[in-house]
């Protein structure tokens, strides 16, 4: 037996998408087979079955109904896989043979357009990357959106992982012929990083599309935006219009974020959980649109170098806040506008439905009052807007003469088009209508000539229409007009001349107005495909009217003021606030001030115990000065921000077990990578650098960085630490201050007051700190046991005026001598504190040690 010629026509097409899962159109259903069906069954937890194929044993299949088909698809593509869409290209009632089939569209982790499977304030991003040597171009587009943007740079100091984190696409290409050995590290890092899929494509540059214009790009950029556009022209089977044009971009133009400080700092995503709540974009972002929310993540990822278009949004942000009655009616017509610019991407790929030109429709509707709201504005960012804000009243307009106000999801059962829009149609429905009424007449006729009370007229899809008489009934009949149809169990059915005719005329008129509807329905779609570009514009208006609005709602509810911006080096803030701790606090939050420059304020030491606020009060200057540079007003009384290039921060511990690093590794990793590209106009936060390894180790390496950032870089830094010893540099090392967090001593306990004050801390409180966190009362009674020892031994004496390696053996010599931990003589116990390196123990360790300690001194009493 050889395989049926449907199963044939599976195979030939699944050969050509061997890497996808494929979804073939049966009926009403998508159908896989074999592995395919293996596959999907286990990951959708649906049933297996089989068919029979033409071979000995039946194919393993499975399926879904295409109509909630998009659902499956989601899960798979979450999951990792690409989804291959097989449609039936003919009317099965019209095939010869056969009916014809092939793939309308490949979906991939990237090429989602489907606004249920997609976050409507994220962009998906898709990715091509370009390896020369040591240049990388990449090309990232949306497909949803049509944004497209093109970059190069030397690759170094992980600046390929940088760019992507402020894309975090969820598919990448890597052009085959251009990756080499070199940056296999790097391309898993990637991987695991952004948990993406990685495509190993053809180059296929030398197949531009002709529609799109790469006359500014250099050679390495051309590479990877053809490749990245032929793969999208490939999966999605269009033209791709709605990607209007190619944006190149220098990744300078905007202030450099590593992808440490990224993850740091919590712009659009928290460190532990990755969501949203807890982070700078959950504060700022209170946009009424999806393309509004795209946006302003963009501008957070982005912060602006040029001072004049900072102070245009600052200034558009200030007009919003004082014309509060301009601003309600903006938001409350905002929310009347759906995702304009992803239902220009389904039109651009076909896929629009008439749904989606109605919700088009009734956002076009809001247009001139949006754009009468902001006639009278004054500044230059919303006057702009003004002057070239289109109405789009033509495309309104042939929406809403031809489109029906509540249309059916498909696009080929008819139902879409108004009646009065085309005459052909208004006859062919007149006929229907007519039909069907003759054919109710009838019924009432026949039940009079054959005196059958209980005749029914009856269709279905198989017999078309037919006349329904019961069994006991049946000698009433005219048996000269009346032809027998089909026999049921009560009844018997029969079709006459006269009901065959009207049937071929109602149903000859619903097959050609489900036809007609859908071309005419194709052609609107076409027409408004062709205004792309005017449509798009408008749709990039609107969401920046919606973030501009959102930065003054957030300003005004949060008691923001307006940052005065410089390029004098100087950053100074009054009062200043961190936007997001003090929206989760339910107390007071304890404002400060900051003063930096690139002279006598130039680094700022801070010390004081954990969990007084040195973090947050890091964390909270880097935030001001982001805030201000993406044009949103600032949580602080008043701030004086100076431009800086670049945010550095190297904040808290963590490990990279996938590389091999330890923390302590990964801590260098992020102090080279800031002291080698910093700037003097960077703003650098580093806090407890040097804490991974021991005390001397530690101190020494932290001191050195300071002299380097001092005498080397000259950028403005705030560090934090506890190694104490680094306060003697102030007066030492030009640029240098020391400010510390005030804390109140309360008996034996200690308050935090969040103030940062002129002046070292003494002490790191580290005891009273453990006792917070609830260390057992036994392990901080000793522990004060023992540091009243060594504060009154020689050592401690020697650590306050030596900082000398010598004095690392000398105190390991002499510690157990000195210090009488215990008053047990058993030599087992001494032996074992006489082993511990005091100075190369981590913190817990020596926690743990302790509490060892102890219970094995209990044991032998």
């Amino acid at each position: 037996m050889g395989l049926t010629p449907m199963m044939q026509q599976y195979l030939e097409i699944k050969d050509k998408y061997k890497d996808c899962i494929l979804f073939f159109r049966l009926g009403d259903f998508y159908e896989m087979f074999f592995e395919d069906a293996e596959i999907a069954s286990r990951e959708l937890e649906i049933a297996l079955t089989g068919r029979d194929c033409g071979l000995e044993k039946r194919a393993p299949m499975c399926g879904v109904p295409f109509h909630s088909a998009d659902t499956y698809i989601a899960r798979l593509i979450e999951k990792g896989y690409k989804v291959a869409i097989c449609e039936q290209l003919e009317d099965p009632k019209f095939a010869k043979g056969i009916v014809k089939r092939d793939i309308t569209r490949i979906i991939t982790p990237g090429t989602i357009i489907d606004s249920n499977m997609l976050d409507e304030k994220v962009n998906n991003f898709i990715a091509s990357v370009y390896f020369n040597i040591d240049k990388v171009a990449i090309s990232i587009a949306d497909v949803s959106t049509g944004d497209f943007y093109v970059t190069s740079f030397i690759e170094e100091n992980n600046k390929l992982m940088n760019e992507l984190s402020k894309f975090k696409p969820s598919e990448m290409l890597i052009i085959k012929n251009s990756f080499t050995e070199r940056f296999e590290t790097l391309v898993l890092n990637i991987k695991s990083r952004f948990n993406l899929l990685i495509n190993y494509v053809e180059d296929k540059s030398s197949e531009s599309l002709s529609n799109k214009d790469y006359s500014h790009l250099n050679e390495y950029e051309k590479v990877s935006a053809v490749n990245l556009l032929k793969y999208l022209n490939e999966t999605q089977k269009s033209s791709l219009d709605h990607i209007s044009s190619i944006t190149r971009y220098k990744t300078e133009d905007f202030m450099l974020i590593d992808s440490f400080t990224r993850r740091n700092l919590e712009l659009t995503e928290t460190m532990r959980s990755r969501s949203k709540k807890g982070t700078l974009i959950d504060v700022l972002d209170k946009t009424q649109t999806a393309m509004g929310g795209r946006l302003i993540r963009k501008w957070i990822e982005e912060p602006l170098l040029i001072k004049d278009e900072i102070e245009k949004r600052l200034e558009a942000v200030e007009e919003l806040i004082d014309n509060i009655y301009i601003s309600s009616d903006l938001r409350e017509f905002l929310r009347g506008i759906y995702d304009i610019e992803r239902i220009m991407g389904k039109i651009s790929c076909e896929t629009a439905n008439a749904r989606d030109l109605i919700s088009l429709k009734q956002s076009i509707r809001f247009l001139p009052d949006i754009r009468a709201a902001i006639s009278n504005c004054k500044s230059i960012l919303l006057s702009e807007i003004y002057r070239d804000f289109d109405e789009l009243g033509d495309i309104f307009q042939l929406i809403d003469e031809s489109i029906d106000e509540n249309p059916p999801i498909t696009i080929k059962e008819g139902g879409i088009i108004k009646t009065g829009f085309n005459q052909e149609i208004d006859k062919l429905r007149d006929a229907m209508t007519n039909g069907k009424n003759w054919i109710a007449e009838l019924e009432q006729k026949e039940r009079d000539l054959t005196g059958i009370k209980s005749l029914k007229i009856g269709y279905n899809k198989v017999f078309g229409y037919y006349l329904e008489v019961t069994k006991s009934n049946l000698s009433s009949i005219p048996q000269d007009r009346y032809i027998r149809k089909q026999t049921l169990a009560n009844a018997e059915r029969f079709i006459t001349p006269e009901l065959k005719e009207m049937e071929e005329i109602v149903s000859g008129a619903e097959s050609k107005v489900v036809d007609l509807e859908y071309d005419i329905f194709v052609h609107i779609r076409n027409k408004i495909y062709g205004e792309v570009s005017r449509i798009k514009k408008v749709a990039h208006y609107l969401a920046i009217i919606d973030s501009l609005l959102s930065f003054a709602k957030v300003s005004f509810e949060n008691n923001y003021t307006k940052p005065k911006i410089t390029d004098d080096g100087v950053i100074e803030i009054k009062e200043g606030r961190h936007p997001v701790v003090e929206k989760m606090i339910s107390g007071v939050f304890v404002p400060n001030d900051t003063m930096l420059d690139n002279k006598e304020d130039m680094v700022i030491i801070i010390t004081g115990p954990n969990m007084a606020g040195k973090s947050t009060y890091l964390r909270q200057v880097a935030l001001i000065t982001l805030m201000a540079q993406i044009g949103c007003f600032v949580p602080a009384a008043s701030a004086k921000i100076s431009i800086v290039d670049r945010i550095f921060t190297r904040i808290g511990a963590s490990d990279d077990l996938s590389l091999g690093q330890s923390t302590f590794m990964v801590e260098m990793s992020e102090v080279s990578n800031i002291l080698n590209n910093a700037t003097k106009n960077s703003l650098l936060i580093l806090d407890e650098v040097g804490r991974g390894t021991s005390t001397f180790d530690g101190l020494s390496i932290a001191w050195a960085v300071i002299e380097f950032i001092s005498q080397r870089i000259g950028a403005k830094t705030l560090f934090a630490t506890h190694y104490h010893e680094l306060t003697e540099l102030e007066g030492k090392i030009d640029g240098v201050k020391n400010y510390c967090i005030s804390v109140k001593e309360h008996g034996e306990d200690i308050i935090f007051l969040r103030k940062i004050i002129r002046g070292g801390a003494d002490q790191s409180y580290g005891i009273q700190v453990a006792k917070l966190a609830g260390l057992p009362s036994e392990v901080i009674d000793k522990a004060k046991e023992i540091l009243e020892k060594l504060e009154e031994s020689d050592i401690s004496k020697k650590l306050k005026t030596k900082t000398k390696p010598a004095v690392v053996k000398e105190a390991a010599a002499t510690l157990s001598n000195e210090i009488n931990l215990f008053n047990y003589k058993e030599n087992e116990l001494i032996e074992e504190i006489k082993s511990i390196d005091v100075l190369n123990i981590t913190p817990i360790e020596a926690i743990n040690k302790l509490y060892s300690l102890v219970n094995k001194a209990k044991g032998l009493r």
